[in-house]
């Protein structure tokens, strides 16, 4: 069996992180090699991104004067989750690459995608984000899970923490930018009903892993 690399994406309270941890446990108990990892990633630029979604660091905000509704945040978060996704990617202790070599099937929450559905407003975000994110490679698989914004609103308001993102404008318009990429993107993508019960979903997803993993 070739080692896999498998992405979870879907807005904010879409269940992205139950059932990416319900699949690792699925393929342990299989007796398969996996590890679960994220984005923003445990690296240095990943924890950097961490402490300004907690507002332990300030940036910039505000509108870009020479973009037509530029968003000096997005666009930082843009570059500085680029920089974190390469670390991810291809550092030499715990990249994806290097885990991929010894053989582990990766699971991720949040990839490239996360990037254009969370930090564009306008065609020039997209291509910005587009360029930073031209060299990454495509998962093996995507599985997105579908939820509506006010279903997201309502898990989220449960937390103890939100940060920058996890409010009603900004899912809203994440999940539009989702549906445009999903309905451009060639790779093979799994989307799911993310307001189906947790087993429902778990079971869609072992059903198309473990196809994958026979391949």
């Amino acid at each position: 069996m070739d080692s896999k690399f498998i992405v979870f994406e879907g807005i904010d309270g879409s269940g992205t992180s139950t059932q990416s941890e319900l699949l690792r446990a699925a393929l342990i108990a299989k007796s398969v090699k996996c590890h679960l990892t994220c984005e923003p990633s445990d690296g240095p630029i990943g924890n950097l991104i961490r402490q300004i979604f907690k507002r332990r660091v300030a940036v910039a905000k505000g509108s870009n004067p020479n973009i037509t509704s530029g968003d000096l945040f997005d666009e930082q978060m843009a570059y500085l989750f680029a920089a974190d996704r390469h670390d991810h990617l291809y550092n030499n202790i715990d990249g994806i690459y290097k885990l991929k070599s010894d053989g582990a099937v990766v699971i991720s929450t949040r990839y490239y995608f996360s990037s254009f559905a969370y930090h564009c407003s306008n065609q020039e975000d997209f291509e910005l984000v587009k360029t930073l994110n031209a060299r990454f490679p495509d998962p093996d698989l995507v599985i997105y899970l579908d939820n509506p914004e006010k279903k997201s609103i309502d898990r989220i308001n449960l937390r103890a923490f939100t940060d920058e993102y996890e409010n009603t404008e900004k899912l809203t318009l994440a999940k539009r930018n989702y549906e445009k990429i999903f309905d451009q993107y060639k790779g093979k993508t799994l989307k799911l009903d993310a307001t189906e019960s947790i087993e429902s979903i778990h079971r869609k997803i072992m059903s198309e892993v473990e196809a994958l993993l026979e391949n």
